[in-house]
């Protein structure tokens, strides 16, 4: 089976497509040489892919006919990927912000919409009937003219 189509029966990537770009890009490589997409592979071999900046290792058990559900990936590939690989890339996710601090910068948009509904609430809250907002004392002022 070609690289590429194997990448994305093994569910390594979304599609198709997208395989073959980071094939492309030097990315993936069998053993010690990068490969292009029409790189047959084989049972035994280990695949080295780098994505999201991590090296992820794959060693080929079986090859899959066609794609396979998530439960089944573990009876086609088994992950040799070091463990430090896994550890950078959560100090990564721990070291992000994933959101600006207060005060920061633009109003996102959940920002904006969060204004709108405290504003909304306030209004609502404040004028409820338009009756009793104007009074039934100024209809009496209007007539007794």
């Amino acid at each position: 089976m070609r690289i590429d189509k194997f990448l994305w029966s093994i569910r390594f990537y979304k599609t198709r497509t997208i395989a073959t770009e980071e094939i492309k890009k030097n990315r993936v490589s069998i053993g010690a040489s990068v490969v292009k997409s029409s790189k047959e592979v084989k049972e035994g071999d280990v695949i080295k892919i780098r994505k999201n900046q991590i090296d992820y290792q794959i060693k080929v058990i079986q090859i899959p006919k066609s794609r396979i559900g998530a439960k089944l990936v573990p009876l086609h590939i088994k992950d040799v990927t070091d463990k430090e690989q896994y550890e950078l890339l959560k100090m990564r996710k721990m070291s992000q912000d994933y959101y600006r601090n207060k005060g920061e910068g633009r109003p996102t948009k959940k920002d904006r919409r969060d204004m709108d509904d405290y504003v909304e609430n306030d209004i609502a809250s404040d004028f409820t009937d338009w009756d009793d907002f104007f009074g039934e004392n100024g209809d009496e002022s209007e007539n007794k003219d």
